[in-house]
């Protein structure tokens, strides 16, 4: 399988900039997922690469080689797209070797790859239907048997899930995982839904307004996100934001969040004392209840929403709204009042006017 190296590049619509100077190197069998908000340039910028969209400056390099003014059918990619985009006169088989058949591949090579890819993919016994006998992530799969039969360089995903319900996605998901554990193979995968990216992702890359925010492993977004944006993106239910100031007296720090309600900061804080910071903690690290009796401070429950896995608890700190997950089913009840603790090794400090993350 192929590197790809993406070195400096731009996209732009006449005057208006879609992609600015973004670098990128994949490695050979890595799987990147681009995530990001709409708008945010990922999906054009998987087009450069596959070569459906033409690149305004820099370059793009796979398996070495320079592709910017190579036709899409000679970069030997493989596109999965949010359409499935299948012949509805054609069967499952046909459908998947209709490629290889206009290369003009030998059709015992034919055979053999199409019959691979179904029982990889679990199609076997849907070979001869068509697509509208198929279920939604049937149909999907399919898509997929058609982009793995080529046997591409690297596999090109364009929001393939999107167009799935939520038990589908979940299964696909899984299915995805497994076939890129199965194959080895380089893979590019755009979503928004940052879900995915954390189950699917090598390493994700986080993107907003045509630039790269962060780059990193699932679990370095999730626990040092390098920005407020990522932050606020990674994580379900998102982050909590508010605003506090540092105090420092010696080698003594404290978040000071107004109404003599301090949080003290161990080994005391990088900050200009008395500096207003935005702080963010995550609604599962927040502590509510009983564990917080004796250090918390007590807050308004506002609103209570189970979810079957947990349940999320928005209570009233002073002011600001707090998202609290608690594992499984939770006896609180709107209108209650509760200590509510904020761990000082669970924050995440935030320059206020870059978004820039603080040690």
């Amino acid at each position: 399988m192929a590197t790809i190296d993406i070195r400096a590049v731009q996209k732009s619509y006449g005057p208006i900039s879609v992609l600015k100077s973004v670098d990128l190197q994949i490695r050979s069998g890595e799987f990147v997922v681009l995530v990001g908000p709409s708008g945010c340039g990922k999906s054009t910028l998987l087009r450069m690469i596959a070569g459906l969209e033409d690149v305004t400056d820099g370059e793009i390099a796979i398996a070495g080689v320079r592709v910017n003014e190579m036709a899409p059918k000679d970069r030997n990619l493989a596109m999965v797209f949010q359409s499935y985009a299948l012949y509805p006169h054609m069967s499952v088989g046909a459908n998947m070797s209709y490629a290889l058949k206009l290369r003009k591949t030998a059709k015992d090579k034919i055979v053999g790859a199409v019959s691979g890819a179904a029982a990889t993919l679990g199609l076997t016994a849907l070979i001869e239907r068509r697509p509208k006998a198929l279920s939604g992530g049937q149909r999907q799969r399919v898509a997929m048997g058609r982009a793995i039969v080529r046997d591409p360089q690297a596999f090109l995903f364009d929001e393939p899930l999107s167009n799935l319900d939520a038990r589908l996605r979940e299964q696909m998901r899984a299915e995805i995982k497994k076939l890129h554990a199965r194959l080895g193979a380089t893979s590019i995968y755009v979503t928004h839904d940052q879900i995915e990216a954390m189950t699917l992702a090598d390493r994700i890359v986080a993107m907003e307004g045509g630039e790269i925010r962060q780059i990193g492993t699932p679990l370095d977004l999730y626990e040092r996100p390098a920005n407020r944006f990522v932050a606020g993106f990674i994580g379900s239910p998102a982050m909590n934001f508010f605003t506090g100031r540092i105090h420092r007296v010696g080698d003594d720090a404290w978040l000071d969040l107004g109404e003599k309600r301090r949080i003290p900061l161990p080994g005391g804080a990088r900050s200009a004392s008395d500096a207003e910071l935005t702080i963010g903690i995550r609604p599962e690290h927040v502590v509510i209840g009983e564990a917080a009796r004796g250090s918390g401070v007590e807050c308004p429950v506002e609103l209570v929403e189970p979810t079957g896995v947990g349940t999320i608890v928005h209570a009233d700190l002073g002011g600001v709204s707090m998202k609290v997950f608690v594992a499984g089913l939770s006896p609180l009840r709107a209108g209650e009042t509760v200590p509510l603790m904020l761990p000082a090794d669970r924050l995440h400090l935030f320059e206020p006017g870059t978004g820039a993350r603080l040690n």
